[in-house]
């Protein structure tokens, strides 16, 4: 009976032992990861830089040349609640990845799409916004056009925003239709309004803004969203701390209302129009 239980004793001794190095590494290991967060990082520096690219209501110029929008209210409470600065880096959206994994800045809050093509290169924070994808046309060139499938023809020309999601949704849901692909938001729309193109693709609620704020020239085939989408924050891989603190900030703040209010303000309003640049 003795014999027994010094044998059991002596087997639990020793895988303790043996165990006991390997949980030593796996602290050890957890503290690096911890140290060489972006989290760290930012907190040692004093401000959070975010890449960034400007498009309506997301992120946009005031009048004085200031930095408005849902993203930027996004960034700066964020900021505050880290007790840091925000600075943004206003970057081309289709080198906005390339720079955030170059270590140009240290998160992406831009109103991006969480894809899977993305995910294989960036980590995505939970959703803090969803959007739809939606398109604007132009009166004349679209005039009786109300499906897809009216957009889906060689001769029909789609403008859109290079790199971004609706320009990849533009080429899957209207395959045999033209892409003419611009780095700026402003300037597709332009297309459009100039009358070399039939619609712009872009995310809601844009196209029903540009519709309103140009009634003779546009109006919206297709009355709502035709590819529904989630926006997160993109950083790098390799850093759950910092993963885990953006989540439960966008889980915090989805519970006290606060991200649903400026949603609401910047989305379902045009109170801040006025504000904006021509």
């Amino acid at each position: 009976m003795f014999h027994r239980f010094f044998t059991v004793l002596a087997t639990c001794i020793l895988a303790l032992t043996l165990a006991l190095p390997t949980l030593v590494n796996a602290q050890k290991l957890n503290q690096q990861l911890a140290g060489g967060s972006v989290l760290e990082v930012i907190k040692r520096r004093g401000t959070m830089k975010i890449g960034m690219s400007t498009f309506v209501p997301w992120a946009m110029r005031d009048k004085n040349g200031e930095l408005i929008g849902y993203e930027i209210d996004v960034a700066k409470k964020l900021a505050e609640d880290m007790g840091v600065k925000a600075e943004f880096v206003p970057t081309a959206w289709d080198g906005i990845i390339p720079a955030l994994l170059a270590g140009k800045f240290d998160i992406i809050i831009a109103g991006m799409s969480i894809t899977p093509e993305r995910n294989l290169t960036v980590n995505f924070s939970l959703p803090y916004a969803n959007s739809g994808i939606q398109m604007v046309a132009n009166k004349e060139l679209a005039d009786g056009f109300s499906t897809l499938e009216d957009f889906n023809k060689p001769e029909i020309v789609l403008a859109v925003r290079r790199g971004a999601t609706p320009a990849t949704a533009a080429k899957r849901m209207m395959p045999k239709a033209t892409l003419r692909q611009f780095d700026e938001d402003a300037l597709a729309l332009q297309e459009v309004l100039n009358g070399k193109a039939h619609a712009f693709v872009t995310s809601t609620p844009t196209p029903a803004f540009e519709a309103l704020k140009h009634p003779d020239k546009l109006f919206l085939p297709i009355a709502e969203p035709f590819v529904q989408g989630a926006e997160g924050f993109a950083l790098r891989k390799g850093d759950p701390d910092a993963l885990n603190f953006f989540n439960n900030w966008i889980m915090l703040h989805q519970q006290d209302g606060w991200l649903k209010e400026r949603h609401d303000y910047w989305f379902k309003s045009r109170d801040w129009a006025g504000q904006v640049m021509e």
